[in-house]
């Protein structure tokens, strides 16, 4: 059996999903606290820090509602999960899982399209899908390549915005 077929034969388990949304909802508290120590003059004038601070916390809002219902994924999802990771570049996945994210603390959704994480990361499967064709298996665990759908820094992608201005830090690690 050769590394990709064990790594496709590979699952993911509740606690692996349950570690990808504590470590995404680390990761935009730690953005907060980079945001709060720059310098006024980093922030592009139009920049409402208000905004982006109720942003961040409705991100985490919605991860921990999240949390609530990640034992209740199904092992077929699981699975689903798995095969994603196996065949879609993490970028890809990425860019997914910050839109998904981002719909639903918006409210762009109505409310129970992604009231429970099986909802949720069924509509991720379901969007990074679409996004692109199914490449080469990739190397690696399942675990280890979802780990890489979420960015350290800026997690949200929020220092992107135009009207944000401050940039990513030195050392940008994605």
């Amino acid at each position: 059996m050769t590394n990709t077929q064990t790594t496709m034969d590979k699952t993911l388990t509740h606690k692996d999903i349950r570690d990808l949304l504590t470590c995404f909802a680390a990761a935009i508290e730690l953005d907060q606290i980079r945001v709060d120590a720059l310098m006024p003059e980093k922030f592009n004038p139009y920049y409402d820090d208000r905004m982006w601070r109720n942003w961040r916390r409705d991100n985490l809002e919605f991860i921990d509602q999240l949390l609530q219902t990640v034992d209740t994924i199904p092992s077929a999802l699981l699975q689903g999960l798995a095969q994603l990771t196996v065949t879609y570049e993490p970028a890809i996945v990425r860019e997914t899982i910050v839109c998904l994210f981002a719909e639903a603390a918006s409210g762009g959704y109505p409310p129970e399209e992604f009231e429970t994480a099986e909802r949720f990361f069924g509509w991720l499967i379901k969007d990074a899908s679409c996004r692109k064709a199914r490449g080469e298996p990739l190397n690696g665990d399942a675990r280890g390549l979802m780990m890489q759908w979420l960015s350290v820094t800026d997690p949200l992608r929020i220092a992107e915005d135009p009207e944000c201005g401050y940039g990513f830090p030195a050392g940008f690690v994605s």
